[in-house]
């Protein structure tokens, strides 16, 4: 059994390898790169918010250098990838249909998802489906009964999601970033295996993918926002330690497992990347505070008066670290992306260097957000100064 009790490499190092495997210091291109990247990461969480150009976008475009939004929808249209929940929404790898199915399974047996299932509705959608083919849930006459809750679904939006989220159905595309459900043999390639993974293969699936993409994780990351796998995440790799496969240190007081053989050594990136809100670098805030010392909050859904950065701050990577954030919107009819505020740590180093790196990304994400030219709204006057005096 091989087992470290102190950290196996610097914390730099074990950052700049989780970089790797993130795929942020090694840029992929093209479709085909797309595609690798959504493998290599495992999911790619979908999220409706467009203040800026849509988060699976953003995340893509940090890792694909010549990125194009119209990618995803071809790779669903080729079954490559599919729609499901990981931890959230996203798009996953269809190599991994497998294992959305251990879900599914317990949600067809009557296991809770959001609300309790309508048979009655779900049958009337089902005979609908079959007579028209694809539908989406605007294709569904509106019931004037209000639901209540802050979804304020219609019951055949409820239905739809049930029977997908249940395998039923499929999302074979999105119209209007409206999903378009049909029956799951009508969508699902030939061959692909349907066999149910046990509890066992599932935790063993979890465990590979965050590995993979990560580098190295607890638990509690591991089984992130899926409580009934923490235990068997846990067995799993206590087993996998005994033989061999996985090794383990401690850092701020947490056991966390790792492959020996990912270890090499990492070169520090010299690109700034403005990384997404919902980037699978970042989503875990206690990880990042554990290992880059970043307190870091989405204010999406914080009050307008309580936000202290802004409604969508991106994190500001630089080499090894994070160094501030900075809110973003698109006016879209003047192409302007606007920093509404942009905040550099206080212990950060303000060098030429680092104001024209930030210049360059702020340029390429105005680009990818369709716009021509960015205004920085707000600032300390420090920063300010350092920033539009260094890229003038």
């Amino acid at each position: 059994m091989t087992e470290f009790s102190q950290l196996p490499m610097s914390p730099a190092a074990l950052v700049q390898l989780s970089l790797h495997q993130q795929g942020l210091l090694d840029p992929k291109r093209g479709k085909a790169g797309a595609l690798q990247a959504i493998s290599q990461l495992g999911y790619v969480q979908i999220d409706s918010i467009n203040v800026v150009e849509r988060a699976h976008h953003h995340v893509l475009h940090s890792r694909v250098s010549d990125y194009q939004p119209q990618w995803l929808a071809t790779l669903l249209a080729e079954k490559q990838i599919f729609e499901y929940w990981s931890h959230a929404a996203a798009y996953l790898p269809m190599a991994d249909f497998r294992f959305s199915l251990y879900r599914k399974q317990q949600l067809a047996a009557g296991k809770k998802h959001w609300f309790a299932a309508d048979h009655q509705e779900m049958r009337e959608v089902r005979a609908k489906l079959r007579a028209e083919g694809p539908l989406k849930a605007g294709d569904f006459e509106k019931s004037q009964h209000k639901n209540g809750s802050w979804w304020d679904w219609q019951p055949a939006k409820q239905a739809l999601e049930q029977l997908y989220m249940q395998g039923e159905l499929m999302v074979v595309r999105r119209d209007n970033f409206q999903k378009v459900y049909d029956f799951t043999e009508n969508v699902l390639p030939a061959n692909i295996d349907c066999t149910v993974p046990t509890t066992q293969e599932y935790a063993e699936h979890l465990i590979a993918q965050f590995l993979q993409s990560h580098a190295f994780g607890t638990v509690t990351q591991i089984s992130y926002l899926r409580p009934e796998m923490k235990k068997p995440v846990q067995q799993q790799l206590l087993a996998m330690q005994e033989a061999g496969k996985v090794a383990s240190f401690t850092h701020c007081e947490q056991r966390y497992y790792w492959d020996p053989a990912l270890a090499a050594e990492r070169k520090k990136s010299p690109r700034l990347q403005l990384l997404n809100p919902f980037d699978n670098f970042v989503i875990q805030r206690q990880r990042l505070q554990h290992w880059l010392n970043f307190d870091y909050q989405i204010e999406v859904y914080v009050p307008a008066a309580k936000r202290k950065i802004g409604y969508y701050s991106l994190p500001i990577l630089y080499q090894d670290r994070l160094i501030g954030q900075v809110d973003v919107k698109a006016d879209r009819q003047q192409r302007l992306l606007l920093l509404q505020h942009l905040l550099i740590s206080p212990e950060v180093k303000l060098t030429s260097r680092l104001a024209n790196a930030l210049n360059r990304a702020l340029q390429a994400y105005a680009t990818f957000n369709g716009c021509e030219h960015w205004q920085l709204v707000r600032a300390t006057e420090q920063v300010r100064q350092w920033f539009v005096s260094e890229v003038q």
